[in-house]
């Protein structure tokens, strides 16, 4: 059970008992990522293991370093906010165990922290599925159980931030590991949300594209370099129709399409050829 958390000594003691509760022989992990208040303190009165971070480093740094620290096979993230309810475990730990390798508790619309957060979450849920080719329901929940091993391949790539579930989630989907979803009813966090929704949102965009690019680099450069011919075909036929010549930006559109076709191509290459060292 990993379980970072940033000044949640509030929700925290009814938190990990609810969690005893449901888990009583489950090994926890607290990571008190630099908090300033008696996080730390809580947990360990109620018999969690303590990693401590001198100063605040990311929730994705939280996480890291929860997984460096785990001993068991079955890995089970959560936020320490009391918004994921741990009575929700055992039913992902059911369809975990059907064959699944990572399982993420899926919110409904109800359950998002307000409804431009909503609206967010769900372009980045069609993006990140277009990417990968396979349907992401909740692309940034952070409660999810997933297999120690296969996230270890990953743990490279997760950020310190706040995205640690976008990056895991996608790298997942396009190792071809087996990903699934319960829904999942929460309720509002208790405390402040350590999020801010612009900065974090365009992070949230970048790491799509940034995982996407990692594992299937045509899927982005593929189409921007159809877009750029499609001008270049469209800025002929009216310069030709007008002037009757082919003129330096149509010459430029088209050689700007077949380079980042090219480039394309090749980070398609490279990427083959980091999945034959694996």
């Amino acid at each position: 059970m990993i379980i970072p958390a940033k000044n949640e000594a509030v929700a925290l003691a009814g938190l990990l008992a609810r969690v005893k509760n449901v888990l009583p022989d489950a090994e926890i992990i607290l990571v008190d990522d630099g908090s300033t208040d008696d996080t730390g303190e809580v947990a360990r009165a109620a018999g969690a293991t303590v990693v401590r971070h001198a100063y605040s480093k990311g929730n994705g740094a939280a996480i890291k370093s929860g997984i460096r620290a785990a001993s068991g096979d079955v890995l089970i993230m959560m936020d320490a906010d009391g918004q994921h309810p741990p009575e929700s475990i055992p039913a992902l730990l059911e369809k975990f165990r059907s064959g699944f390798d990572m399982v993420v508790g899926a919110r409904t619309a109800a359950g998002q922290a307000s409804v431009g957060r909503w609206a967010a979450n769900s372009l980045y849920n069609r993006l990140s599925s277009w990417m990968v080719g396979q349907t992401i329901e909740d692309l940034t929940s952070g409660f999810r159980v997933v297999s120690a091993e296969k996230m270890r391949e990953f743990i490279h790539l997760l950020p310190n931030g706040f995205s640690y579930p976008t990056t895991s989630t996608m790298a997942f989907f396009r190792a071809g590991y087996t990903v699934g979803y319960v829904t999942v009813e929460m309720p509002s966090r208790e405390g402040k949300s350590h999020i801010r929704p612009l900065h974090d949102g365009v992070r949230f965009l970048l790491i799509i594209f940034k995982v996407g690019v990692l594992y299937s680099p045509l899927k982005l450069f593929f189409p921007i370099s159809l877009l750029f011919f499609m001008g270049g075909v469209g800025y002929y036929g009216y310069t030709y129709l007008s002037d009757g010549r082919f003129t330096n930006m149509g010459a430029l559109l088209f050689t700007t399409s077949l380079l980042v076709f090219l480039i394309g191509l090749v980070s398609e290459q490279i990427t083959m050829l980091l999945y034959q060292r694996r």
